[in-house]
């Protein structure tokens, strides 16, 4: 028992566990302030040497940064050189691209882009009343055309860009509601009042929308008209007056050094030379001044054009009355189909060898459906709506269900009600609705439904050339540029190849984003887009310095989307850099990542995969003030001078291009 007694600790014994645990405390808490002095003085000692490297990385960057900005600015001569190589033809394409693009002109263009609208409308009224009147002469030798089967008439005369089809009643049979044009799935549901009655239907299809008007220039964008600096034009016009002035001074002056050596015959024919020669100089100097003076006005004016492609307008548009279509988030698509309810013109009547037949001066009356008055009419469902079934235009793709829209005559513009019971068939191409009155009708898309876009990369495919592939939630567009051209290489829909008519056409830059967006491939924001769609907004002059300066590398360098785009603020830009020499594609591409702000060009030492974002200087690298010399550093002498040789009008296009997409901000 006394051998498993706790032996009992004193109090002496006690004190001393207790000093020893003190001691061995204040040795650790020495020993951790020691070890945390160390490790601050070490990371004091570390942002000491890092901040001297940063400040003789920007006290180098400052140095060199005027001498980098003339040599880019000269590198930017491309765009003046470009612009100045376009014909004043372009202007008769460009103005369906500026129309749709933000449902008005460019302010900048107008005057002229008016007169080609005008002279347009004029043309395709023209086409439109000649189809009129073909449709006229149809319905008045229906009774000839009639199909031996049913006894009434139907007739379908197909354009290249106009498709009409008429139906004539001529049995008034009330068994006979349904229409079906033949070889065809379009038609008609007609109610029994009007399969018994005096009547032709006739619808006509245009292939483009005529009848949508031109928005007014929007108040944010009016100022854009005047955009080029003052201080530009007055130093242009100061110095053609001073060079003006010049030449007549320096001919006078040279005109008495002559009169005064004129007497000595020995040296008359050398000194009259020396005074040509110099005269030459001075009108050959002289020209070279305003030659340059009007470049760099040209370069400015260039500069603003483009800035106003991507500058977003300030005010969201709230003009609508109820049910109208808001045609900067709607677009037409497939044309416009005209419906009419026709009364049946007098038909030919045989009288011997005499075909005689009543001519109306009026020409072909409507048939009003409703009736303006239905006091007769005992029943409401007398006259119910009449079903219409459409074939949807094979070059057009419909990303969703597409809506339908009627023309409003009175306030001009595309509402939605007095439709119903609509139903697509995607396969068939065929678009069923009930419709009230009739009258013109269009198909309408979202236009921002391919926005924003999952992810971007612009490769080069040799000289001169470059592959755009943009890749949206339903598709992925393959888009070829060469010089001063476009072409749509391939289109994806739902990881499979659809065929297109756009495939394999060149043509300018605005030419193809117009056909493109005709077909309802839309991935071209407006000024408006971001009041519809979530966008990673980036200061406009940061990302047309970007646009610029990528499309002068892109002859040597794949460019492409960075998840780190969306973390850094709207006053940098980040995108992923791969020297890129081959025509083939790389399967994995050596991505560095590059930030730009404008003014800094730098290499980020986080990659794609990186768990966390940092704006970390990549080591053994130096920070520039444009993109060019950043990539100068590392980049190969072949590469180098791909670059240099690159096509005005190829690094103008793809700079088009990037800023007509607006990557940066819609990705």
């Amino acid at each position: 028992m006394s051998g498993r007694k706790k032996k009992k600790v004193t109090k002496a014994e006690r004190l001393k566990q207790l000093q020893e645990e003190e001691e061995r405390r204040q040795k650790e808490e020495e020993e951790a302030r020691v070890k945390y002095e160390k490790e601050e003085m070490e990371r004091l000692e570390l942002e000491r040497i890092e901040k001297e490297k940063w400040n003789q990385l920007e006290a180098k960057d400052l140095e060199r940064r005027n001498e980098e900005l003339e040599e880019l600015s000269l590198l930017e001569r491309c765009f003046p050189e470009a612009e100045k190589l376009k014909q004043d033809t372009r202007l008769l394409s460009q103005w369906k691209h500026y129309i749709q693009c933000d449902g008005s002109p460019d302010p900048s263009i107008a005057p002229e882009i008016n007169t080609f609208i005008s002279l347009w409308k004029e043309e395709t009224n023209e086409t439109f009343e000649e189809v009129i009147a073909k449709s006229k002469l149809v319905l008045n030798q229906a009774s000839t055309l009639a199909d031996l089967d049913s006894g009434n008439m139907e007739k379908v005369i197909q354009d290249e860009n106009v498709t009409l089809y008429v139906w004539a009643n001529l049995k008034k049979n009330p068994r006979y509601k349904s229409v079906r044009f033949s070889e065809t799935q379009t038609g008609f549901e007609i109610p029994r009042i009007l399969a018994t009655s005096d009547i032709a239907l006739r619808l006509l299809h245009t292939h483009y929308d005529h009848v949508t008007p031109l928005r007014p220039i929007s108040t944010s964008f009016q100022g854009h008209t005047t955009r080029i600096p003052q201080f530009v034009r007055d130093e242009v016009k100061s110095v053609e007056a001073a060079i003006s002035k010049e030449l007549p001074e320096e001919s006078k002056q040279l005109e008495n050094e002559s009169n005064s050596i004129h007497e000595e015959e020995e040296t008359k024919c050398e000194e009259q030379g020396d005074i040509e020669v110099q005269t030459s100089f001075v009108q050959e100097e002289s020209d070279a001044t305003k030659c340059e003076l009007e470049m760099k006005l040209l370069s400015e004016t260039v500069l603003s054009a483009q800035l106003l492609l991507i500058e977003n307008a300030t005010e969201k548009p709230t003009f609508f009355e109820d049910n109208e279509v808001d045609l900067y988030q709607f677009t037409t698509l497939g044309g416009v189909y005209h419906l009419d309810i026709l009364e049946l013109p007098p038909q030919y009547k045989t009288m011997k060898s005499w075909m005689i037949v009543e001519i109306l001066k009026e020409g072909l009356q409507k048939y009003i459906y409703p009736p303006e008055t239905t006091e007769d009419v005992e029943t409401e469902n007398a006259f119910p709506p009449i079903e219409v079934t459409l074939e949807v235009q094979e070059n057009v793709i419909f990303f969703e269900d597409p809506m339908v829209a009627r023309w409003d005559a009175e306030g001009k513009h595309w509402q939605t009600d007095g439709i119903s019971n609509v139903s697509y068939k995607s396969e068939e191409r065929l678009i069923t609705f009930s419709l009230e009155t009739f009258g013109p009708v269009t198909l309408i898309q979202d236009t921002h439904v391919n926005m924003p876009f999952q992810s971007w990369e612009l490769r080069p495919l040799g000289v001169n050339k470059v592959l755009l592939t943009v890749t949206t939630v339903f598709t992925e567009v393959q888009i070829q540029i060469k010089e001063n051209l476009c072409m749509l290489a391939s289109i994806k829909l739902s990881d499979k190849k659809h065929s297109s008519t756009l495939e394999g056409k060149w043509m300018t830059p605005i030419s193809f984003i117009f056909a493109l967006k005709e077909t309802g491939l839309n991935i071209f924001p407006s000024g408006h887009s971001h009041f519809y769609v979530i966008i990673n907004y980036k200061d406009p002059l940061v990302e047309l310095k970007a646009y610029r300066q990528l499309a002068l590398l892109s002859s040597a360098f794949a460019f492409g989307w960075s998840k780190w785009n969306v973390v850094c603020t709207s006053k940098k830009v980040i995108v992923k850099l791969s020297e890129y020499l081959t025509e083939e594609p790389i399967q994995n591409p050596n991505w560095t990542l590059l930030m730009f702000s404008g003014n800094r060009a730098q290499r980020l030492k986080i990659n794609e995969n990186s768990e966390t974002f940092s704006e970390a200087l990549k080591e053994e690298t130096e920070f520039h003030s444009t993109l060019y010399h950043m990539v100068k550093d590392f980049a190969s002498k072949e590469a180098m001078e791909k670059i240099k040789s690159s096509n005005c009008q190829f690094i103008d296009s793809v700079c088009y291009m990037l800023l007509s997409t607006r990557l940066l901000s819609y990705s």
